[in-house]
């Protein structure tokens, strides 16, 4: 079956486009263009977007579960955080994992694998420990935190059967050098993250093959005029994109123009939800660790510390537009720079014919109003 959506105002390729139609058929995007061409197609089913945006469906690379199911709680809690975020305009996403036992971990990226059989929206899973700096741990138990070794590297890569998508370490730490480049020969992309290294470890890292900073200015030490550190160093390497919370919380709207501004078309926005997302306040787990939520801010009971989101990609676009972004800008910051950053660019991310048939219609507020999967209504 054939569906058109006409009349909208399509966001892709760093551009918006009055007038604009697209059709889906077989599970890709097979046309798109402008004005009334599109009543020459035999489509079977219209929609009439009435003026809305049409944007690619959203990726995430980082996020930790949502609904109050936690990603790490196997099968159901991960069908439940997807369901809530797809509703959101998250058509793709990566599961990320925290830290854990390297048995628990290899378990964990197994059940992942086998899910990734049966949903094509789950894209793989992110490891986000365990080889992290203990003094930039965050919401991660320290004493579960270990430099890398070969024999780990290759247990989890194997475990995953090629669904490993991303890895979170610090390059700092013994073998983290190493490990990178084992990570990255293994089709993983590596991300500098929870880490202490000075700028030019951050380099040495980048150099070694890892090309994501995970979650920007959090989780590592910040810019200082004499020592600039990892966010400058990813700022200043175009191989590098940089992860971004933009919620409010983690990072200063400020500070999001100033890293937009500072990393053009390298910016990808990611919730790194926990279970919190799309449910109340409230107490919540997060690797084992207890967490507060008041006002929507997750933070440990143990220190204070920020302990994830409870942030959706469609809100994260609201922010950031609202800051000054430019809407196709904030857009590709969701769809295409994500995707590229784990090696799925053009299949997802994207409404150019031959992509997946993934979009997201939202409103003149940038509300979610209807989300299109492989060219399959969902919501």
């Amino acid at each position: 079956m054939t569906t058109v959506i006409h009349s909208v105002r399509l966001i892709d390729d760093g551009a918006v486009t009055p007038d604009a139609w697209i059709a889906f058929a077989d599970g890709l995007v097979q046309a798109t263009g402008t004005g009334e061409a599109w009543r020459e197609l035999p489509a079977a089913d219209v929609i009439d977007g009435h003026g809305a945006h049409l944007a690619p469906g959203f990726v995430d690379i980082h996020g930790h579960g949502g609904a109050g199911a936690s990603f790490d709680d196997g099968v159901e809690a991960i069908r439940t955080a997807r369901a809530m975020h797809l509703a959101h305009g998250t058509t793709r996403a990566v599961v990320s994992l925290v830290t854990a036992s390297i048995d628990d971990l290899a378990r964990r990226v197994a059940v992942v694998a086998d899910l990734v059989e049966r949903d094509a929206t789950i894209l793989g899973s992110h490891l986000e420990g365990p080889f992290l700096d203990v003094a930039h741990k965050g919401a991660h138990t320290e004493s579960l935190l270990r430099p890398a070794d070969a024999a780990s590297v290759a247990r989890l890569v194997d475990a995953g059967r090629g669904t490993v998508r991303q890895v979170t370490l610090a390059p700092e730490l013994p073998g983290g050098l190493d490990a990178t480049a084992q990570f990255v020969a293994a089709g993983v992309a590596v991300a500098v993250g929870h880490t202490s290294a000075t700028e030019e470890q951050t380099r040495a890292a980048f150099d070694a093959g890892a090309t994501i900073l995970t979650h920007a200015f959090n989780g590592m030490p910040g810019i200082h005029h004499r020592a600039p550190g990892p966010v400058v160093a990813a700022m200043r390497d175009d191989r590098v994109t940089l992860e971004l919370i933009a919620d409010g919380i983690h990072v200063h709207p400020d500070v999001i123009s100033l890293a937009f501004a500072g990393a053009p078309g390298r910016i990808a926005l990611i919730t790194d939800a926990m279970a919190a997302a799309g449910a109340s306040d409230g107490h919540y787990e997060l690797g084992g660790l207890a967490v507060t939520v008041t006002a929507g801010t997750a933070r440990l009971d143990s220190n204070g510390a920020i302990a994830g989101s409870t942030l959706t990609q469609d809100a994260a676009l609201r922010l950031v537009v609202r800051s000054g972004l430019a809407l196709p800008s904030a857009v590709a910051s969701l769809t295409s720079v994500p995707a590229r950053a784990i090696g799925v660019a053009g299949r997802y991310g994207s409404l150019r014919p031959g992509a997946a048939a993934d979009a997201v219609l939202l409103d003149d507020d940038l509300q979610v109003r209807q989300v299109w999967v492989n060219g399959a209504r969902e919501v």
